[in-house]
């Protein structure tokens, strides 16, 4: 999942920029990470299990990674379809190679244990789980390394999804997913702060001031790096959607100052410069 605080709606462009990742989730060409042999190899079902202690025993005496599923069974849309389209598909057995799979359920047609309902919720509390479908994967030890949901295109597709991000699991990438995480957190903070500091002057249509005021909590706040270019990109985004809705050349105009004066060797940029070709490719076709 990305976490990102604005949409670009009030422009029908229904994307979103994010440089402080909850993720490793990227295209993946089906062919790349699971040979056609193992995807078609006649596998039995892979095994869910649905208590995430009993699925660290079961990984660490396997020497596998985990897969945890938290899910919204009988209610959530994309949950149902992850389901349906991957897990539920034959080619997915593959998966049991590499992870020990649990699913951890928050249905609202139907009541779960007590003991299991309060131990999905501690678990989703820990993790800080926060939408459905939320794919995460954890070491044998039960500590996170990256994070998915649902992605389209089948299970084989699925599978080298989840190869690609399987390459993670190491104390380096399961360090970067904790910063990551920690990054995340501190954005969602500093998100509240500035939709109650902008509000009073997108209410006015006043962008010069709402720019003025984001200028200088950005400044007092000593934001640098990936957290200071997601509030940025962000906010000043929501100035141009609340103040001048519709105006694409001044969405682009705004990316375009964002772009130059953020430091050339910010691993992000380049993120933020196909954030912007998309705006501009999605604007073209109006």
């Amino acid at each position: 999942m990305h976490r990102s605080f604005f949409v670009l709606s009030a422009l029908g462009l229904g994307l979103t920029f994010s440089a402080c990742r909850e993720d490793s989730a990227k295209a993946v060409p089906a062919a790349q990470a699971i040979p056609a042999a193992a995807v078609a190899a006649d596998l039995p079902a892979p095994r869910w299990l649905t208590d995430l202690d009993e699925g660290i025993k079961v990984a660490t005496a396997e020497k596998k990674a985990i897969l945890v599923d938290f899910t919204g069974s009988d209610w959530c849309g994309w949950c149902i379809r992850l389901k349906k389209e991957v897990f539920d598909q034959k080619e997915f057995a593959a998966v049991s190679r590499d992870f020990v799979l649990v699913e951890l359920d928050f249905p609202q047609k139907r009541k779960l244990a007590p003991e299991q309902e309060a131990k999905n919720k501690a678990a989703a509390e820990k993790f800080a789980i926060e939408g459905f479908p939320t794919i995460l994967l954890l070491s044998s030890e039960g500590e996170p390394f990256a994070q998915t949901g649902y992605e389209e295109g089948g299970p084989v597709k699925y599978l080298a999804h989840l190869a690609e991000l399987l390459k993670s699991n190491t104390a380096e990438g399961r360090k970067a997913f904790a910063q990551s995480r920690k990054e995340a957190a501190l954005v969602a903070g500093y998100e509240e702060e500035i939709e109650k500091l902008l509000l009073p002057h997108l209410e006015k249509k006043d962008s010069a001031a709402a720019e003025a005021a984001l200028a200088k909590f950005i400044k007092d706040k000593d934001l640098k790096g990936a957290v200071r270019l997601d509030l940025v990109v962000n906010a000043r985004v929501a100035i141009v959607q609340e103040c001048k809705p519709g105006d694409a050349a001044a969405l682009l105009k705004v990316l375009d100052e964002v772009i130059a004066e953020t430091p050339a060797g910010l691993e992000e940029l380049a993120e933020l410069k196909e954030f912007r070709a998309q705006v501009a490719s999605e604007q073209g076709k109006k």
